[in-house]
């Protein structure tokens, strides 16, 4: 598991170290940092993972944007200096991963020697690391294949694997860890009736069917209703909600022990009950061994991380920390054994009982 992070010269950071737990919450201001912290693992994911090449990439790779070297260099870095991304995995063994411009409007980063061996946690093929980015795909009628290998394939960071990734491995069994609580009821374990269960409880009730027909290189996802006698209900048909939320169900529950899980807005298009049922599930998710950081605005999220460890004890209060960047320097929230936060600083969350004091002092005159 990786416990620390230490950022250097890289975007607003100029040195930024902080913890990391089994559940990190990323949250706070608008461009404040919290995907630049994102963005700096997911440079040292390509440098450990893709390991015949000499740079990392700043734009493409895991839908990354992040134009030239020089964009991506603290301003007040000196002109020499790396951009570097430290790791501390399980509390002691430190790796670090330095990045320097190749050539003048470079689009990537070459890696500075000595290049070190990446950790296990940044070396997962398919859902043993997952990014899922904010941007996801909204509903399609096709969704993409990839012709990657069976054992590297993920959902990918839009989400735009889902349907093949269902379709290929609809009948493996679910770790039990990651089992919905009605499995007792109907005890069927694979992974496609799991998807239903928990997308019937975080989104709506339904069901799901994905295939990848035989010579088309896409593969399609269909819902009905249970008890309907509609079948075949089209994505667009659906609303945007399912298909958000859905690659994070799946990737969620296909995850191994000691994998990684990032994923950004997990609430995007889902009502305020389905935002709070999601962040249990990433609870849920953290406790069965994957190490998860989310970047969420949403303070039901965020209940419902806190429900996930105070109330159905899935994962451990000690094994999440919350971060809250407020653009001058991020501060980190530890969580009490009944899920009381350790620190609430102004602007955290607050904006609720700040409306409703507005509200009441409007009623007042």
């Amino acid at each position: 598991m990786i416990t620390g992070l230490c950022v250097r010269n890289f975007k607003r950071f100029l040195d930024l170290s902080l913890p990391l737990r089994s559940l990190t919450v990323l949250t706070g201001l608008n461009g404040a940092g919290k995907s630049t912290l994102i963005q700096s693992l997911l440079l040292a994911r390509q440098a450990a993972y893709r390991v015949e090449l000499d740079v990392v990439a700043l734009n493409g790779v895991f839908g990354l944007a992040l134009g030239e070297a020089e964009d991506v260099q603290h301003p007040e870095a000196e002109e020499s200096a790396e951009v570097a991304v430290q790791l501390e995995i399980d509390g002691a063994v430190e790796v670090k991963f330095g990045f320097r411009p190749s050539a003048a409007r470079a689009l990537n980063l070459v890696i500075a020697p000595p290049r070190p061996d990446g950790p296990a946690i940044l070396k997962g093929h398919g859902t043993a690391f997952t990014y899922l980015c904010a941007e996801r795909l909204g509903p399609r009628d096709q969704l993409e294949v990839t012709a990657e290998d069976v054992a590297h394939l993920g959902v990918g960071e839009q989400g735009q694997f889902s349907g093949q990734l269902l379709a290929v491995h609809e009948n493996d069994e679910v770790r039990p860890p990651l089992r919905h609580p009605r499995t007792e009821e109907h005890g069927v374990t694979t992974l496609r009736a799991q998807v239903e269960d928990w997308a019937s409880e975080i989104i709506r009730p339904i069901r799901v069917t994905a295939q990848w027909p035989p010579g088309i290189a896409a593969s399609v996802i269909r819902y009905s209703e249970p008890g309907s006698l509609l079948d075949g209900i089209r994505p667009p048909n659906m609303g945007f909600g399912v298909s958000y939320a859905l690659p994070i169900i799946v990737a969620g529950l296909l995850a191994p022990e000691n994998g990684l899980f990032i994923v950004e807005n997990p609430e995007a298009h889902l009502h305020p009950a389905g935002q709070s049922k999601i962040g249990r599930f990433l609870g849920r998710l953290a406790g069965s061994g994957v190490q998860v950081i989310v970047e969420t605005h949403s303070d039901h999220v965020l209940n419902g991380i806190r429900l996930a460890a105070a109330d159905e004890r899935t994962v451990s209060p000690m094994d999440v920390i919350v971060h809250y960047f407020d653009g001058v320097e991020p501060v980190s929230i530890e969580m009490t054994e009944r899920g009381g936060l350790t620190k609430w600083p102004d602007g955290f969350f607050d904006q609720l009982e700040n409306d409703l004091g507005g509200l009441a002092r409007a009623q007042r005159r």
